[in-house]
């Protein structure tokens, strides 16, 4: 594939303003014009988008769909069933693609069609420790997994591009998850026999403002997703998956690196939160389910 026809899907719920400048900026890719659209799919916002976003109406390659508030899983799915690209590119809202992003996170798969690529993240607002410690977990997932070629390795869901065919073969991302989906997503990639290929040269930067009580709230979410994952996993899998003690020591390690952090006490110190989050979440998961269960 030269020049594939592409489509990215952003999915959005209650961010007009982000929304505006993420889709701003893939519009502006130096990638032809005539060879992308843009999907956008409103998770069920109360306010709708497109009385806040109309300006974007005017680029006849933006199209914008709404459902009912299901979670983005479910919001990529039907951006999938709508789009007319070969290659079908994910990110989100609070995202910001750098120029070249779109060609560089497609180039591998004009050679390979069978393989899912992902892009790096970097964290947009540098001066939020909530913001800088939470995007710090994610990279350096991918530093420790990728390097070892392990079953736990991922792209998130903010920067991965693979062709429509596979994605639809694969049977999309399970509309179930509220979280976690990108992991459930890559790890069903994996066991089918597809490969990851990691493309640090496609960059977006994230603008996730975070606090507190959102971080706490964020991983508290994830370990949910967490649970929910390592259920459908063993439903499928023989392997059962074991804590990787080597990839938290590399995270607290990363606390103490200058150039992330000029307080890396209370970076180790929210790296700390998360663990608490993450586990409490993943606990509430497994209660609430047999809850329900013995119901």
């Amino acid at each position: 594939m030269t020049n594939p026809y592409v489509s990215v899907i952003i999915p959005t719920f209650e961010r007009p303003t982000s929304l505006q400048s993420c889709v701003g900026a893939v519009r502006d890719q130096n990638y032809p014009r005539n060879r992308f659209e843009v999907i956008v799919v409103d998770d069920g916002s109360a306010t709708r988008i497109e009385d806040c976003v109309q300006n974007l109406f005017k680029d006849d390659r933006i199209t914008f769909l709404r459902q009912a508030n299901a979670g983005p899983a479910a919001a990529r799915n039907m951006g999938a069933q709508h789009a007319q690209g070969d290659v079908l590119v994910f990110t989100d809202d609070d995202c910001l693609p750098g120029k070249t992003w779109l060609r560089e996170l497609i180039e591998p798969l004009r050679k390979d069609t069978t393989i899912l690529v992902g892009g790096r993240v970097i964290n947009g607002l540098t001066g939020n420790l909530f913001s800088t410690t939470s995007q710090l977990i994610i990279s350096e997932a991918y530093s420790y997994f990728l390097s070892r070629n392990s079953e736990l390795r991922f792209f998130a869901s903010n920067n991965m591009a693979i062709s429509r065919k596979l994605f639809h073969q694969i049977g999309g991302f399970d509309s179930s998850f509220r979280t976690s989906e990108d992991r459930e997503f890559c790890d069903r990639l994996i066991h089918k026999g597809y490969s990851l290929v990691y493309r640090p040269e496609a960059i977006v930067r994230h603008y996730h403002d975070l606090e507190l009580a959102t971080f706490f709230r964020q991983h508290f979410s994830y370990g949910r997703g967490a649970y929910q994952y390592h259920r459908v996993r063993a439903l499928r899998s023989d392997t059962q998956l074991r804590p990787e003690t080597g990839y938290y020591l590399s995270v607290f390690r990363r606390a103490f690196d200058s150039r992330l952090s000029r307080r890396p006490f209370s970076v180790a110190a929210l790296l700390g939160l998360w663990q608490i989050a993450t586990i409490s979440g993943f606990m509430w998961e497994r209660i609430s389910r047999k809850s329900r269960f013995q119901k």
